[in-house]
């Protein structure tokens, strides 16, 4: 399978500390694509001389560098992709986390690992505890939408919180449409995502290399395969402080 890539975009995600720490790539691939050979997919992707030479991370001290190392272990892990509306977040509002003007419920600091609770959002998105834990199923906290809502919410290690929802879902839904293609079906007029995604980490001779050598909640890499233009998009982020 031979890569090329086409595009390389920096996502600005000013207030949320993500900005200059989040990056989409696209690469252009020769073969079919079936799902069901993902690993093999996702390795030879790791693999390709173009992808080893222009797929950015960050370094340890912040600055952007390339894969540039033999990849020989992958894991990939398909990641459920089927919402076609925001109404997954209706929920929010149902349950007064989101109050009257799209105003986020605060409530008082908790902290869990590098993240301060200060919202009843957060609270939700992040303490199984919480008695509002189970407004979003176990298959909704799967789902692509889900995760990238959470990703914008917990933001970077100095995050500057909106008071408002309505920052979280518009760049949510934005991104969201941006990285996925969707088909008509001409027989049932009914709109399906044809983008198959993916959360992929991969390792060289010394270990876990790629989205970073070490693992965070909000470092990640997601694989988004369009099977009919044959382009891998890849959304890459590594959590630290943002540079603005």
């Amino acid at each position: 399978m031979m890569m090329m890539m086409i595009h390389s975009a920096v996502f600005i995600v000013r207030r949320r500390s993500m900005n200059g720490r989040i990056t989409a790539q696209a690469f252009r691939y020769d073969q079919y694509f079936q799902p069901y050979q993902k690993d093999d997919f996702v390795l030879a992707f790791f693999q390709d001389p173009n992808v080893i030479s222009h797929l950015k991370l960050l370094s340890s001290s912040g600055q952007w560098t390339t894969l540039g190392t033999k990849v020989n272990k992958i894991e990939a892990k398909e990641i459920p992709c089927t919402q076609l509306s925001m109404s997954l977040f209706d929920c929010l509002d149902k349950e007064y986390i989101v109050r009257e003007g799209g105003y986020i419920s605060k409530c008082l600091d908790e902290y869990i690992d590098d993240f301060t609770i200060s919202d009843e959002l957060r609270k939700v998105l992040l303490m199984e505890e919480s008695e509002k834990f189970d407004i979003f199923s176990p298959s909704d906290r799967e789902e692509f939408l889900f995760l990238l809502f959470k990703h914008l919410c917990l933001g970077g290690a100095v995050c500057q919180f909106e008071d408002t929802i309505d920052p979280y879902l518009e760049t949510t839904k934005s991104v969201y449409k941006e990285l996925l293609s969707v088909q008509k079906n001409p027989e049932t007029k009914q709109i399906n995502i044809i983008s198959s995604v993916f959360k992929v980490s991969a390792y060289d001779e010394n270990g876990l290399c790629y989205p970073s050598t070490r693992t965070h909640e909000q470092t990640f890499s997601y694989l988004i395969v369009d099977p009919l233009k044959r382009h891998v998009t890849v959304l890459f982020h590594s959590f630290g402080g943002g540079i603005f």
